[in-house]
């Protein structure tokens, strides 16, 4: 046994189904603006791809989080995994297809959105099955020990997924040859679920929280929901409104950065796409990592309220992304992502738990809730703004979300008064 109270093979196992679907999700972000580059698609599309995905991840997630009340975690995490992987072979096969030049680009593209949305609905199925599973076989500290352990797959994930897709490029299909060999990768999860998980027979209900939708910077600890139902919480209620309204700003500020991060190192390298390449996935891992030092050390050490968490992160990501935008080499790219992921990783845990702890005991499902809309919600209009604007202009979008995030912290300094532990 571990100290979560389950057995040790069988928490890696299940840390094994996020871990897969977080790593084969952040590979494929850092693969596809070069990939739609090669296909000539215009780069809206790239974003609009991601964007539909979220919205159908955020639809459906509710519907298996629902589900995952019942019987039956098991064959969610099955259908989750099905999803994953018949996702990657179409979005592969398309990409590879369309590289190969036996489809048209665009085509292609049309085949790997339609891929996506296939993830987005099935996909989403094994997060809280998972999340629901463990919570029906802990209590108190193991639980809130086991669920935050959890988490930490989609920080591993964002930064195992850039670092070894490059390792995955090989004729014949090339660029997209990662998504083939992360389904493979998932298809070992699923038989190693078959095989080693019993079906569950839990002896209470729990109940599988709605789980953000998996990308980079999406390493926000879910909640575990207790075995009662929560009251109501409206989205209108002053307690969490303004951490809300902190959480959809800042959120669109992040999402902006990470939709068109990649296109930005292609231009303004202007190297061969394979060298390219190299480097989006040397800033992406570099922006995952301070993202996970903010959240694993920097928080834990300075101790700062969930306004102060805000206030500081929103100032430190506006360097950050103004840095980025007026980089001229690689470096510079490098050192002003990392700056701006720090301060998203301070941000993001500040606007969350200041919308926690503004709530009782009985409303934290609510908030829990709400709180994971809010960061899917950045998510599915962000990217495409993010490359509408830098279609206007290169450093266009990063100076706009350093000037938004300048402006959250002003008004977060000068007007935002929470009460109580969030203050």
């Amino acid at each position: 046994m571990n100290g979560f109270g389950l057995s040790r093979g069988r928490f890696v196992l299940l840390f094994s189904v996020m871990l897969a679907a977080a790593a084969g999700n952040t590979a494929m972000q850092s693969l596809l603006p070069a990939i739609g580059r090669e296909l000539e698609v215009a780069d809206i599309w790239v974003a609009i791809a991601f964007s539909l995905s979220a919205v159908v991840w955020v639809v459906m997630a509710p519907v298996w989080a629902h589900r995952a009340d019942r019987r039956g975690r098991r064959a969610l995490m099955r259908l989750g995994l099905y999803g994953f992987i018949s996702s990657m072979l179409i979005c592969g096969g398309a990409l590879a297809a369309g590289l190969a030049g036996w489809l048209g680009g665009f085509a292609a593209f049309a085949i790997f959105m339609l891929g996506r949305t296939l993830y987005g609905a099935f996909g989403s199925a094994s997060p809280p099955a998972v999340q629901a599973y463990i919570a029906a076989r802990t209590e108190g500290e193991n639980r809130t020990n086991a669920i935050s352990a959890l988490a930490s797959s989609f920080g591993l994930g964002t930064i195992i997924g850039p670092a070894i897709a490059p390792l995955f490029i090989f004729p014949p299909l090339g660029l997209a040859a990662p998504l083939i060999a992360f389904a493979g990768i998932g298809a070992i999860v699923l038989i190693l679920l078959v095989l080693r998980l019993p079906d569950d027979t839990p002896k209470s209900a729990a109940r599988g929280p709605i789980v953000a939708y998996p990308s980079l910077g999406s390493s926000d600890a879910p909640v575990a929901a207790s075995e009662s139902e929560s009251v109501q919480l409206r989205w209108r209620d002053p307690r969490v409104l303004p951490w809300h309204l902190i959480g959809i700003v800042g959120g669109h500020g992040h999402a902006i950065l990470l939709g068109v991060i990649g296109f930005l190192i292609i231009d303004r390298l202007s190297l061969p796409l394979d060298q390219a390449q190299h480097w989006i996935a040397v800033v992406l891992m570099a922006g995952a990592a301070a993202t996970l030092l903010a959240q694993w050390w920097l928080i834990p050490q300075m101790g700062l309220s969930p306004r102060e968490l805000v206030l500081w992160g929103s100032l430190v990501a506006a360097a950050g992304a103004a840095m980025v935008g007026l980089a001229g080499d690689a470096y510079g790219l490098t050192l002003g992502f990392v700056l701006a992921s720090l301060g998203f990783g301070l941000f993001r845990p500040g606007f969350t738990s200041g919308a926690s702890l503004s709530v009782g005991l009985d409303e934290q499902n609510a908030v829990a809730g709400q709180v994971t809309s809010v960061n899917g919600i950045a998510f599915v209009a962000g990217p495409a703004l993010g490359v509408g604007l830098y279609m206007a202009g290169l450093e266009l979008p990063f100076l706009a979300t350093s000037g938004l995030m300048l402006a959250l912290a002003a008004w977060t300094w000068l007007s935002f008064r929470p009460s109580g532990p969030a203050a």
